[in-house]
C-alpha cells in the first residue's frame, strides 16, 4: 500500500516537472475561500485561455522545482497551492488569474516563475498587465514600419519636387526658344 502511494507521488511529481518545464510561466495561486462555483469559473477561464490549472501538494511542487534546477520559491509554497501554467504566452497565465481575481476576491496570487526565475506578486501583476504576445509583436512591427513609411514619403516628396523643377525648367526653355 505504501509503495503504491510512493509510486503515485513520483508519477505526480514527474508530471508536474514535465508541465512546468514546458511552461513559459508558472503562477502560484492561493485558492483558500474560493467556492466551488468560482473554482469552476476559474478552471473554465483557464481552459479557454489555454492555461493548465492544477492543484498540487507543495512537497510535490517543491520536488519538481528542485529536479528542474530552479530556485526554490520558499514561502510561496505554504498553504494550499494551485499552479496556472501556459505553454504558449508567458503573460496569459498571470493575466487569466489576475482577471479572475476581480470576480473572485478570495483568489490570491502568491508569486510565480518565469524562465526559472522567481517572481514576486508585483512582478506577476506586471506580467498580467502586459498585452498578449501577438499584440506586442504588432506594436513592434508598427514601430519598425513607421520610419520606413516616413522615409518613403520624404523621398517621394523630394522626387516630386525635383520632377516639378525639371518640368518648370523645360517650360521656361520652351518659352525662351519661341
Amino acid at each position: 500500500m505504501e509503495k503504491k502511494q510512493r509510486l503515485e507521488k513520483q508519477r505526480t511529481a514527474e508530471a508536474l516537472k514535465n508541465a512546468m518545464s514546458s511552461a513559459k510561466s508558472v503562477v502560484f495561486v492561493d485558492f483558500r475561500g474560493v467556492t466551488v462555483a468560482d473554482d469552476t469559473k476559474l478552471r473554465r477561464a483557464c481552459r479557454d485561455a489555454n492555461v493548465q490549472y492544477k492543484v498540487a501538494k507543495n512537497t510535490l511542487v517543491s520536488r519538481a522545482i528542485d529536479s528542474l534546477g530552479w530556485e526554490s520559491p520558499g514561502p510561496m509554497l505554504e498553504g494550499p497551492t494551485a499552479l496556472a501554467m501556459s505553454e504558449v504566452d508567458p503573460t496569459v497565465a498571470a493575466r487569466t488569474v489576475a482577471g479572475m481575481m476581480k470576480d473572485v476576491p478570495a483568489l490570491k496570487i502568491k508569486g510565480g516563475i518565469l524562465d526559472g526565475e522567481i517572481l514576486n506578486i508585483d512582478r506577476v501583476m506586471f506580467l498580467a498587465s502586459l498585452p498578449p504576445k501577438d499584440q506586442l509583436l504588432a506594436k513592434v512591427a508598427g514601430t519598425m514600419q513607421s520610419p520606413l513609411t516616413g522615409f518613403a514619403v520624404v523621398l517621394n516628396g523630394t522626387l516630386a519636387a525635383f520632377a516639378r523643377a525639371v518640368e518648370a525648367l523645360r517650360v521656361k526653355r520652351e518659352e525662351e526658344a519661341s
